[in-house]
């Protein structure tokens, strides 16, 4: 049986007491402390003889030295005890030679010395930082869902708006007040601002301030391409977007200077947080400098809620808009 912690002989220093904590000697040392006397203040309180020992020398009228010499033949017996065992630690067996095979025991922590450290964990990649293996990906943590991010197109910098997923690389001098412009840009925003939960109506009651806000007047109140002129509806239907039945507008807009260009404004229900509708916006500049309409269908199709890859969606899919 292994003795509990306490101060006993020192097995390489008989002269002096080691504390022993239970499973291994510590480097705590100290003169022998006279046997039937508690401890000072401040050191480790002395043990008795050990566990099945009888009790301790008595204090009182007509005590005689026997207790005494009693507890330190017990205590010196503890102490070949203690140094049997941490000898047994260290010799496992013979090698093959036949002489004694040893083997240095494990490091305890003493009395004093610092708690042990462990190395914090390697960072795990998250859901935004996809591996070179994956696709390019863009994530609205807000609306729970990822973009793809198809060949020329960025995640935005230097944008104003924070609900802009993604544009263009590189921008041009708008063509009509100078300001900086980007050929193509979508917008991922959630609809809270309207009791309206229809797709297909929110849809086509956005698409004008959609094609407003993207080339007839900016935030501070410029024409960057000196007003819209003329408008024509492109295209229009439901949509499944992750999996979600949704509904789509998408307009030809014609503008003062410049190209014009396609706006689309597209909703679906969300799956996360208050189910309030998402509303994406597609803003692509016309002519040849613009990215194809044909990429609006592209990012929609592989738009995904987070941590679901599988989920379709896409123009012509068969699940109707909810009305």
């Amino acid at each position: 049986m292994t003795p509990p912690p306490g101060w006993y002989r020192d097995p390489s220093a008989p002269h002096q007491e080691r504390w022993w904590d239970g499973t291994a000697w510590t480097e705590h040392r100290r003169a022998p402390e006279p046997v039937g006397y508690g401890p000072a203040v401040g050191q480790a309180p002395v043990p008795g003889p050990g566990p099945g020992a009888g009790p301790g020398p008595e204090s009182g009228p007509g005590t005689g030295g026997g207790g005494r010499g009693k507890a330190v033949a017990v205590t010196a017996a503890a102490a070949v005890l203690v140094a049997a065992i941490v000898t047994g630690v260290f010799v496992l067996g013979e090698d093959d030679n036949g002489s004694p095979r040893t083997q240095t025991p494990p490091v305890t922590a003493t009395a004093t010395g610092p708690a042990p450290v462990s190395d914090p964990p390697s960072p795990s990649p998250t859901a935004s930082e996809p591996s070179a293996d994956d696709p390019a990906l863009v994530e609205d943590q807000l609306n729970g869902i990822t973009f793809p991010l198809p060949d020329g197109w960025v995640r935005p910098k230097y944008v104003a708006e924070d609900d802009v997923m993604m544009t263009t690389d590189g921008t041009y001098d708008c063509p009509a007040d100078g300001s900086v412009c980007r050929h193509g840009l979508v917008v991922s925003r959630t609809v809270t601002a309207n009791a309206e939960s229809s797709p297909k109506v929110l849809a086509e009651q956005d698409i004008e301030d959609a094609a407003d806000d993207a080339y007839d007047r900016d935030l501070i109140g410029n024409k960057p391409f000196g007003g819209i002129e003329s408008h024509e509806e492109v295209a229009a239907g439901p949509v499944a977007v992750a999996g979600r039945a949704g509904y789509y507008v998408r307009w030809r807009v014609t503008t003062a200077e410049g190209p014009g260009g396609y706006v689309q404004s597209m909703v679906f229900p969300s799956t996360v947080g208050t189910e309030s509708p998402i509303l994406v916006r597609y803003v692509f500049d016309a002519g040849e400098d613009g990215p194809p309409p044909a990429d609006m269908d592209t990012i929609t199709k592989g738009i995904r809620p987070i941590g679901d890859a599988d989920t379709g969606g896409g123009v012509g899919s068969g699940i109707g808009p909810t009305d």
